[in-house]
């Protein structure tokens, strides 16, 4: 791989290297150059049609004089042209930067030629151009003084009257920048061919620019919507900083679209941009390989380019113009530190580091082209810069699109391995929770069943609801874990409406009474006798309703109504309201109450309890079921929560319901033995008294080991298994029962119940499952169906 990446690095460069520093003419030119000499430049060899020559030689220089063109001749000095006047000789002497000036050169043209124009770069710091005493270009107002001078740059392009021979006249002041006079070549060629060149800059320009706005406003959404990585925001200020850069230096494209802007203004913009680009790409090198990066030294780079803005911010162009020389040194090691970062990441094998290598290698060409570009050595061409600029961003964008699928990955997989300890941390807690609770309501269950007297009636009620109450809200906490892993599921059986609205009101019935409400129930008459459907969930969405009205509802009734809307042959479309006249929910509240742990009154010192879960759960499962959760609520006067699904009608067996009937006697399970396998001594306790009073014999082992060691086919008829045990669970043993040959039924006794346990339950050859804490005729339910088939 690092053969690889030397091997793509060294192509890059050699092509960004042979493409920045050739800078070829508009054809290739079979002659050499002709240059300016004594203020003369013979042209009228040179087939301008196809070649773009540069004006430069050796011009008159007037010094101190904005000469007026065809004016009478001064003292004057032969001088190179272009050239900053602090490498001007003048009387012997190197000029001053500040000043004003005046060049004249006479141009001698072919006879017979197309329409010829002048490509004018910008000059320090104002220019007038007359051609024949004719002005044809200027950039601000060169003046005497700083008071009467007006900089302004840009580049243009301008055409001249058709003549043999031209008398050029060009006026340059400076007062306001740090450089005076000329640096930057003026080119002579034919209009359309320079147009069309300066017009492909420009669009280069325009272009690169807006791909790096967008690339910046990208990166930033990137940050603000997602973890909020820093290497991204400083990616993004980068290209929002370096984007001013492209438009507003060089050929200061941006003057094309704002001719009036301030060249003050404009050039803070351009030094300031330049000085926080490069700090913004220190920041993001180091956040992006922060463990490579020595950071003192970065700090160290970014406060210096910050103090230089600082510094251009408040100091005029004269002063902080200055800065650009020490501060291209810096840039250099800049670029060289930056890839030593690099290499070393890609060393330890970073993300995205071969593609940082490469894209540094190539901004250090694109730069170092720049800066002999700003002290006119060469000029790179601008299709190389825009190649080279793309590449540069098109890795840097790999870069953090790597880095960002890397992020999102962990986060996912960080995600599905909290998902996973969440699950197992709430079955662990369940089963932890529902076992002693096991004990509290099957001791109360016998108590009840015991013929107390009515005081202690009374306190057996309170406490089986108080225990059921506990209950539900772990089922509420369990149920909301299994709807969000998409693994809830629903159960077709055959049940009663009737008979679960009626168990329901009786549930709660005492409920009501003690809050000092009424608790009703309305039945249409024509309601069949079974129906199919998940009995438990209906029940579960109902019960949570009731409740629900009960507890915000301090005076008057709750109703719980079930009416039929549209009933065929085969199927029946039900109401199920429960309604009531509490609190009643303000209209702004109503979509709120269905979200989770959301209850109206949400202060520490509301004055209604509960986990706020059972709306959200009964919604969502009813959504699961292709129904939903209704509300009609007018605040102070009451609610009615309903919701409607249709159910598929089943002919009752009158032959089983009488069989069932005549089994459930004093002693149903008489001459039945019970193998428990169960480790909690509570737990057995209740289990041998339930089964002592309907007649069943058992034997008790505390692990799975002991149960393959008890079990015996000739004596047990049914095994209660628990899941969870020391030295053996009830899986294994259930799994090696089987391996054995052995088809005695085994219900599991447990209080884990999430989905996929279930399934592994049935997988290895369970019969059925009854969850803790366990109601008495359910468990006899299940004992005796399996019994009677076995």
């Amino acid at each position: 791989m690092t053969r690889h990446c030397v091997s793509y690095l060294t192509l890059i460069l050699l092509v960004l290297n042979v493409a920045l520093f050739a800078r070829p003419c508009i054809a290739a030119n079979p002659i050499p150059t002709p240059v300016a000499k004594a203020g003369v430049l013979d042209l009228r060899n040179i087939d301008l049609e196809n070649f773009t020559i540069p004006i430069d030689g050796q011009w008159k220089l007037y010094w101190k004089q904005l000469k007026k063109p065809g004016s009478q001749e001064t003292y004057h000095e032969i001088s190179k042209f272009p050239q900053l006047w602090s490498n001007t000789l003048w009387k012997g002497k190197f000029l001053p930067p500040q000043g004003f000036a005046t060049y004249e050169l006479m141009i001698l043209l072919p006879r017979e030629k197309q329409q010829l124009a002048f490509n004018i770069r910008d000059m320090y710091s104002a220019y007038t151009l007359y051609v024949n005493g004719k002005l044809i270009a200027s950039n601000g107002i060169p003046g005497v003084s700083k008071e009467t001078t007006v900089p302004y740059w840009s580049t243009q392009v301008k055409p001249f009257p058709s003549a043999d021979t031209l008398h050029l006249a060009l006026q340059i002041a400076n007062f306001h920048h740090s450089k005076g006079g000329n640096a930057k070549s003026i080119e002579i060629g034919s209009f359309s061919s320079l147009q069309a060149d300066s017009n492909l800059d420009y669009a280069f320009d325009f272009l690169l620019t807006g791909c790096m706005v967008m690339g910046g406003l990208y990166f930033l959404g990137l940050y603000l919507l997602g973890r909020q990585d820093k290497a991204t925001l400083y990616f993004a200020l980068f290209c929002f900083f370096y984007s001013y850069r492209i438009i507003g230096a060089g050929d200061y494209a941006i003057h094309s679209i704002f001719p009036s802007l301030d060249w003050h203004l404009a050039i803070h913009c351009e030094y300031i941009s330049l000085f926080l680009a490069v700090a913004m790409f220190a920041l993001y090198t180091r956040n992006l390989y922060w463990d490579d990066t020595p950071h003192r030294i970065i700090f160290v780079m970014t406060g210096i380019c910050f103090a230089l803005a600082v510094i251009t911010l408040i100091s005029p162009p004269i002063l902080f113009s200055k800065l650009i020389n020490p501060f291209i040194g810096l840039l250099v090691f800049y670029i060289l530190f930056a890839t030593w970062i690099y290499i070393k990441a890609y060393r330890n094998k970073r993300i995205g580091a071969t593609y940082a290598l490469i894209s540094t290698g190539a901004i250090f060409i694109i730069f170092i082209a720049l800066i002999l570009a700003y002290y006119d050595v060469t000029y790179p061409e601008k299709l190389a810069l825009f190649i080279g600029y793309l590449g540069f961003f098109f890795c840097q964008s790999l870069i953090l699109s790597f880095r960002f699928a890397y992020t999102l990955k962990k986060a996912k997989a960080d995600a599905e391995m909290g998902l996973k300890v969440k699950s197992e941390f709430l079955s662990t807690m369940s089963h932890e929770i529902k076992t002693p609770l096991n004990a509290v309501v099957g001791m109360t269950h016998l108590m009840i069943r015991e013929a107390p007297r009515p005081d202690q009636k009374q306190h057996l009620d309170v406490l089986l609801f108080s225990a059921n109450n506990l209950l539900t809200i772990v089922n509420d906490i369990l149920d909301l874990n299994t709807i969000e892993e998409g693994k809830i599921q629903f159960i077709e059986a055959p049940f009663n409406i009737a008979e679960i609205a009626s168990n329901i009101i009786s549930a709660y019935k005492m409920s009501a009474t003690d809050t000092g409400i009424d608790l009703m129930l309305k039945l249409d008459n024509e309601l069949p006798a079974k129906i199919s459907g998940d009995a438990k969930r209906i029940s579960q969405i109902t019960g949570n309703l009731v409740q629900n009205a009960i507890k915000f509802t301090s005076k008057g009734w709750v109703r719980l109504e079930v009416s039929i809307l549209n009933k065929h042959e085969k199927e029946i479309t039900l109401k199920i309201s429960v309604q009531d006249t509490g609190i009643g929910i303000a209209k702004e509240k109503q979509k709120l109450i269905f979200d989770q742990f959301t209850q109206i009154e949400s202060s520490t010192t509301r004055g209604f309890g509960g986990t706020g879960l059972g709306l959200a759960i009964s919604k969502r499962l009813l959504e699961l079921q292709g129904s939903e959760l209704q509300l009609k609520s007018e605040e102070g006067k009451g609610s009615d929560f309903y919701f409607v699904q249709t159910f598929p009608i089943l002919e009752e067996d009158k032959k089983q319901q009488q069989t069932s009937t005549e089994n459930i006697n004093e002693k149903p399970l008489k001459g039945v033995r019970v193998l428990i396998v169960e480790d909690n001594r509570m737990n057995v306790l209740v289990v041998q008294s339930f089964l002592r009073r309907w007649g069943a014999e058992s034997d008790v082992s505390v692990n799975g080991q002991e149960a393959l060691d008890h079990f015996d086919v000739t004596r047990h008829q049914i095994v209660l298994m628990d899941l969870h045990m020391p030295v053996l669970d009830g899986y294994q043993a259930t799994k090696q029962l089987r391996e054995r040959g052995e088809t005695v039924p085994i219900i599991a006794l447990t209080a884990s119940l999430a989905p996929d346990v279930k399934q592994d339950m049935f997988s290895i050859g369970m019969t059925d499952i009854v969850s803790k804490p366990f109601n008495p005729d359910q468990l006899l339910s299940k004992i005796l169906d399996q019994t009677v088939k076995s």
